[in-house]
């Protein structure tokens, strides 16, 4: 299966289909088929939603939907954590609302990160259900009541009643395709590094949805926009902006901050401490290319990378395909290299990871940064995310 995926995503992001493996190209037309059918259930599922023969949810607090046009490695989960961050400091309490989707990694690593903050989360596939439970065991304040002058309460002297630990806003992880709940402010995140590929729609290629979807988007924000060159993220501009004239662009990247050791997650390690070391990155995410390029900018002596797809679990096969790795660089090198991998890996399934011992295991700790770059800054990002939920919320309900 692990195999199947790597070729299907091979041929989703293909420059050049001529140069597809003959299983590629004969893979390709059962792809193009399924990918038919999902345009056709797509549209289907659109119409019964917007002739309203499917219920849309609408929560008594706003709503802010972070999600993506294509499939991993687009910074929703770090974006998530930012948002949660800035309503917390702000004296609001917002729920997460995650799938959990492949054994909930990206929920304990949310967990873990906004610990000690106002932030709840709640997981699970029928999100609606999840947020009314959690309505329910904490409360809510609803910024359009008459307590909150229908002005969404963004300020640090915000009432008392608000730092009481009732919701205040939802965030919706993933939740751009997830149209069983209204959204009062929609965000995509766009890869910068691996974009829209083939531009179909899956399985054939990476797209969950047509980029006319685009037009949907409140705000839009360009991922790893670091290692992008200048003149590409001139083009992917100019490709959204085709679709929504309007569309405010921001972009982020990936800043580095620590490791850690599977064995002690309580360690914390500085990114020099793998200067002149020989490292195995190994990883199970979206965009592992950024990941690498991390590790390669730290100073370390030799990179090499084992690339699994996005939320793989590790199996004792993986294990030992690992340690083959080790053993081959070792020799190579004559000293005993280092594996990192990312903290998503880290909380997929930290068990397995012990039994690379003797081999050291870290985990890549990351921060989103909001990059200042063409006029846009972090503090515009906050500004308009504030601006916009308060147009929204001004507005009829």
């Amino acid at each position: 299966m692990e195999k199947l995926r790597v070729l299907v995503n091979e041929i989703a992001y293909a420059r050049d289909q001529t140069k597809l493996s003959t299983l590629q190209r004969s893979l390709t037309p059962v792809l193009s088929f399924a990918s038919s059918l999902y345009r056709v259930a797509l549209s289907f599922r659109h119409c019964l939603y917007h002739f309203a023969l499917l219920r849309k949810h609408r929560l008594p607090v706003p709503v802010i939907s972070v999600g993506n046009l294509t499939w991993g490695g687009n910074g929703k989960t770090p974006m998530v954590e930012f948002i949660a961050r800035w309503l917390s400091d702000s004296g609001i309490s917002p729920l997460i609302l995650t799938r959990g989707y492949a054994g909930g990694d990206e929920a304990r690593m949310l967990e873990r990160h906004l610990f000690g903050t106002r932030t709840k989360i709640g997981v699970g596939a029928n999100r609606a259900a999840i947020a009314a439970c959690c309505f329910e065991i904490y409360g809510y304040i609803d910024p359009r009541s008459s307590t909150c002058d229908h002005k969404l309460c963004l300020d640090n002297n915000v009432e008392s009643h608000l730092n009481s630990g009732k919701i205040g806003a939802v965030i919706l992880d993933d939740g751009m395709q997830h149209w069983s709940l209204q959204r009062d402010l929609e965000i995509v995140m766009v890869n910068g590094l691996m974009l829209w590929g083939n531009r179909q729609l899956l399985p054939l290629g990476p797209l969950r949805e047509p980029l006319t979807a685009l037009r949907r988007a409140d705000a839009a924000v360009i991922h790893h926009a670091d290692l992008v060159s200048e003149q590409n993220l001139k083009d992917i501009e100019f490709m959204m902006r085709e679709v929504k004239e309007s569309l405010p662009i921001f972009y982020t990247r990936m800043t580095p901050s620590h490791f850690f050791e599977v064995a002690n997650i309580n360690s914390k390690l500085t990114l020099e401490a793998l200067c002149d070391a020989i490292i195995l990155c190994v990883s199970a995410i979206g965009s592992a290319n950024a990941f690498v390029n991390a590790m390669e900018k730290i100073g370390a002596s030799y990179v090499d990378r084992l690339d699994f797809s996005d939320h793989h679990v590790f199996q004792a096969t993986d294990v030992e395909m690992i340690r083959k790795r080790l053993g081959e660089l070792e020799d190579k090198f004559g000293s005993q290299p280092v594996i990192v991998i990312t903290e998503k890996d880290y909380d997929r399934d930290s068990e397995i990871l012990k039994h690379l011992h003797p081999f050291k295991v870290l985990a890549l700790c990351s921060v989103l940064q909001v990059l200042s770059h063409r006029g846009c800054t972090e503090k515009g990002y906050r500004k308009l995310l504030e601006e916009l939920l308060r147009v929204k919320l001004a507005g009829p309900n």
